[in-house]
């Protein structure tokens, strides 16, 4: 999922060079989206790995 943000960063980055603003700002939201879920994820994964197993 991270891999995922860092190419919607680019994009975004590419299309701001280039002049699409709606691009940019469409790319920009998506990636911050799936930037926060793939971080969320990996804090439950973290918590989740390190209880006791019963």
């Amino acid at each position: 999922m991270l891999k995922w943000a860092l190419i919607f960063f680019i994009i975004a980055i590419v299309a701001a060079i280039f002049g699409f603003a709606g691009i940019v700002s469409a790319a920009a939201g998506i990636a911050k989206v799936l930037f926060f879920v793939f971080l969320i994820l990996f804090l439950i994964s973290l918590i989740m790995g390190r209880r006791p197993n019963l």
